[in-house]
């Protein structure tokens, strides 16, 4: 099994390796953010794809985004430290068919790469537990009524980018990210983009 691993951290990647020495044939593919990611996957075609959320430029869920535009059949784990249910939720929502948290247990993601690589779907059981007892409080953050582009837009914005910094991230038109910043204010009842800046500060975006 091929699989490419995208985290801004070397240590990651050397862990990554350790932790999956004893399972047999893998290769590793490595890159440090979304735009190698996407470059190694083009080239590479690895069976499978173990992303960091945070990544240094656009987030883990838009580079799964362009992946999963350019071959929907791919197979991604996402990889965070955070171990909020709303952002496995995110993870799923945007097509991944693993979510592993780095502060679980290191087997989970040894039995994430054996399950999703053989076609399954994998989330640590506190996680999945998580959801599944949630109920109504995964959608009762505000954030929850943007889709994956526009919360990778709110990122950026909150991060400092200008909307033209942003279009080229995205790989979109000014015009685009501008409507969109537009639609977001309106679908989260502000009015300014200072508002909104501080609204995705406030529920932990930025």
């Amino acid at each position: 099994m091929r699989i490419l691993i995208v985290d801004d951290h070397p240590i990651v990647a050397s862990g990554c390796r350790a932790v999956l020495a004893d399972e047999g044939q893998i290769e590793i593919l490595e890159a440090a953010d979304a735009e190698d990611g996407e470059s190694v996957f083009i080239v590479e075609r690895p069976d499978l794809c173990v992303i960091d959320i945070n990544l240094p430029t656009v987030s883990g869920f838009e580079l799964a985004r362009r992946i999963l535009e350019r071959a929907p059949e791919a197979r991604i784990i996402m990889f965070s430290m955070n171990d909020d249910p709303a952002f496995a939720a995110r993870a799923i929502e945007c097509g991944a068919k693993g979510y592993v948290s780095k502060t679980g247990d290191p087997d989970d993601l040894v039995e994430a790469i054996r399950t999703v690589g053989a076609g399954g779907t994998y989330l640590p059981s506190a996680i999945a537990r998580s959801i599944a007892f949630a109920g109504p409080t995964l959608t009762q953050s505000p954030l929850s009524k943007l889709n994956a582009r526009e919360m990778e837009i709110l990122r950026l914005l909150s991060a400092g980018k200008s909307l033209s910094e942003i279009a080229w991230l995205v790989q979109s038109s000014y015009k685009t990210v501008a409507n969109t910043s537009s639609i977001m204010r309106q679908k989260l009842g502000v009015k300014t983009s200072v508002e909104l800046v501080r609204l995705a500060i406030d529920s932990g975006v930025a």
